[in-house]
């Protein structure tokens, strides 16, 4: 019977039938198995047991170069990256905002490195987390890039404790793209010409002082939490729905001060409506030379940056990671594109992965420590 079925299911098995026969199996299975006809059960033992090796062999063989076949399919494609779909870059905040600018710049010259069309999309919503969770989500074949901020892996991450991505762990570094200074500034009637002054003042009136924000658990928000808790003193929190209307209130003397990324202050410094009294850098802004940092003016240790970057979804392969990583590295020294980000406020950074990752890593451990502090929780 299973000499009939072997034959009517492999095609030529006449031309060469006579020579072989079917025996019943008894080392590894009760399947048959094809043995030659001169083939001695009894007296060789050996022989048969050695024949079915080199058949189990063989077959082991054929299997593993099979399931090595998907992975050289997978090499290949990553040697073949980027073909001719599009890359999408994923923004998730508005059109118009700094986060959107930025990575519409980047993107452009991005895509002229590379070879291949670099598309801008806007997912906002949640605070910057649709957009991070659908990044977070995609297939990581180099085809869906997120333009990351130090919201979305820095403060989210410490003030959402059901946010629904790992800033950590679901992602692959590229390159930090920019970095954007803070400033602390003040309205021209606080009595205080300098940040040791203002220390000094917030430490003989508790709770008398008032800092504006753009939104609880925001950056400024945080900023502001760790520098009190630095400088010892209490100052009392003033949320508002965006940079906007805190300026305003800021302007209109209704609060006493605003931390505040550079480029959104700088107008209203120049106007001498706002007074800056510390950038929140290692090194003092070339845009405001005179102000000094705030570890000069007695808060050491204090360095804290906006900042932007490109992430890709965890298990992009280091090939098509590494190829991200050089033109991005390689679009960020146009001259013309570092003018336009430094128009913006923003220092080219163009740092490795390994450097990146270590970023956003002490940004979620330092905001997570001042948000467990200060008790900030926005679930």
């Amino acid at each position: 019977m299973a000499t009939r079925c072997w034959a009517g299911c492999w095609p030529g098995w006449s031309a060469w039938a006579d020579d072989w026969r079917v025996t019943g199996g008894s080392l590894a299975s009760d399947w048959p198995v094809l043995v030659p006809k001169n083939f001695n059960e009894e007296k060789n033992l050996m022989q048969r047991r050695n024949f079915m090796i080199r058949s189990l062999s063989a077959t082991t063989a054929a299997l593993a170069l099979g399931a090595l076949a998907p992975a050289q399919s997978a090499l290949a494609a990553d040697a073949g990256w980027p073909t001719a779909e599009p890359i999408r870059l994923i923004v998730p905040f508005p059109p118009g905002g700094t986060a959107d600018v930025v990575n519409r710049l980047f993107a452009q010259q991005l895509g002229k490195v590379l070879g291949a069309s670099v598309i801008v999309e806007n997912k906002a919503g949640a605070g910057g987390s649709l957009g991070t969770r659908f990044v977070a989500d995609a297939k990581p074949d180099g085809y869906t890039l997120l333009g990351a901020t130090s919201s979305t892996h820095g403060t989210n991450p410490a003030v959402y404790t059901k946010l629904p991505y790992d800033a950590v762990k679901d992602f692959t570094p590229i390159t930090q793209v920019i970095t954007v200074p803070g400033v602390l500034s003040v309205h021209p009637s606080v009595k205080a010409a300098n940040l040791k002054e203002l220390i000094a003042l917030a430490k003989a009136q508790p709770g008398h002082l008032s800092y504006a924000s753009s939104g609880a658990g925001g950056l400024g928000h945080l900023a502001m939490e760790l520098f009190k808790a630095k400088a010892g003193v209490q100052i009392m929190h003033v949320p508002y729905r965006g940079a906007g209307p805190a300026f305003t209130d800021l302007i209109g003397g209704q609060v006493s001060m605003l931390w505040e990324p550079l480029p959104a202050s700088l107008p209203h410094i120049k106007s001498g409506k706002i007074r800056p009294l510390a950038v929140a850098t290692a090194q003092r802004s070339s845009e405001l030379p005179d102000v000094p940092t705030f570890a000069e003016s007695g808060v050491p240790g204090y360095a804290v940056q906006a900042w932007n970057g490109l992430l890709a979804p965890k298990g992009l392969s280091k090939d098509i990671r590494d190829k991200l990583h050089k033109a991005s590295v390689q679009a960020l020294a146009d001259p013309q594109l570092r003018q336009r980000l430094a128009e913006l406020g923003g220092t080219v950074v163009a740092n490795t992965p390994e450097q990146f990752g270590a970023v956003i890593l002490k940004d979620v451990t330092t905001w997570k420590q001042v948000a467990a502090s200060s008790q900030i929780s926005l679930d």
